[in-house]
């Protein structure tokens, strides 16, 4: 995880997992619309995941 992506994580976290996958990045958007907090979870979760 690039220190890039860990802060485009935090602004916007679906954009920061958009190269992981089509789900990834719904799962990411349907949680920041749900709160800011849990879509910020979830991508730096998806991120860490190798």
């Amino acid at each position: 995880m690039s220190f890039w992506r860990v802060l485009l994580a935090i602004l916007f976290p679906p954009l920061a997992v958009i190269d992981k996958g089509c789900g990834s990045v719904l799962i990411t958007f349907l949680l920041t619309l749900c709160g800011w907090v849990p879509g910020v979870i979830a991508a730096l979760i998806i991120l860490n995941k190798q």
